[in-house]
């Protein structure tokens, strides 16, 4: 699984996803993945964030982390997409970032990629599943391959058990709720493993 490429995209205003984005990152590293961590652009005015002290931390100490681009999507072997959910659909800004895509969709440039992704909420019940579903809607279009967890492992249940992909519930003091640490490394690891099974399937 040495030569399979992953970029993990992922959208954070306050960090959680962003601790996501990091879990998988490690997970698909432990494969032998070469692992580019990518954020999509915030589109939030500067007046927003500085409302919210945590949100302007966050960007603050991720001002670091390079913004996802066209490239690294077709770059890359496997996406593993992070996002919190809006209204029970992906945050704006991601779905920003999706819309820039039509060029490489035209071109067939997405086609058999290896995608799995990840969500949180404020409560157990706040959209995580729909969130994740609509964001594969879009990889459906793209004729990308979902590589969900499912239930492939025990380890899917600390995170809530969401067989779609990992999902978390961050409480009021902005603490993740489950354990989901190794769920979601254990989510990277099979979407490089799928990611490998094209490849070779292709070769």
């Amino acid at each position: 699984m040495a030569n399979i490429k992953v970029a993990v995209i992922y959208y954070s205003s306050t960090g959680t996803n962003f601790q996501l984005a990091k879990w998988a990152e490690e997970g698909a590293k432990a494969t032998g993945a070469e692992v580019k961590l990518v954020k999509v652009p915030e589109l939030a005015p500067q007046a927003a964030i500085d409302s919210n002290p945590a949100w302007k931390a966050h960007v603050e100490e991720t001002a670091n982390i390079p913004e996802a681009t066209n490239d690294d999507l077709e770059w890359a072997d496997a996406f593993i997409f992070s996002v919190p959910t809006r209204f029970g659909n992906v945050a704006s800004q991601m779905k920003q970032f999706l819309d820039t895509t039509g060029g490489l969709w035209a071109q067939g440039k997405l086609v058999n990629k290896v995608v799995s992704a990840m969500s949180s909420a404020s409560n157990a019940h706040g959209g995580q599943e729909a969130t994740i579903l609509s964001l594969y809607t879009t990889m459906h279009h793209w004729g990308a391959i979902v590589a969900s967890p499912g239930y492939t492992d025990p380890v899917q249940f600390a995170s809530g058990g969401n067989p779609y992909g990992v999902s978390v519930t961050v409480g009021q003091d902005g603490n993740m709720q489950e354990d989901v640490e190794e769920a979601a490394k254990y989510q990277a690891k099979r979407t490089v493993e799928v990611a490998s099974w094209i490849q070779k399937g292709q070769q």
